[in-house]
């Protein structure tokens, strides 16, 4: 799977999990220079606290399009650390 933004590959991988319609990415597999971390965070009732990200492509930047969930409940424990992406960010195989 890979999450396009702006027509460049952000993230790529074969071990990407689904939950809630959602690609969740292993963190390993983020293209690290288009991410920078942000303040961001949102709780969600079953998952725990997200921490967000924001995806910068050739200086245009897209606040808080990708998120994860770095101490996960104990019911989402499989997408710790896996990152998931929305505001325009394509998901394809």
């Amino acid at each position: 799977m890979k999450a396009i933004w702006k027509n460049t590959v952000i993230a790529e991988s074969d071990e990407t999990k689904t939950v809630e319609n959602n690609y969740y990415f292993p963190m390993e597999s983020l293209k690290k220079d288009f991410f920078k971390e942000s303040n961001k965070q949102t709780r969600c009732p079953w998952k725990g606290l997200a921490s967000y990200l924001t995806i910068e492509v050739e200086g245009e930047k897209n606040e808080d399009a990708a998120w994860y969930y770095p101490q996960a409940s104990h019911a989402a424990k499989p997408i710790e650390n896996y990152v998931a992406f929305w505001n325009g960010v394509e998901i394809k195989e």
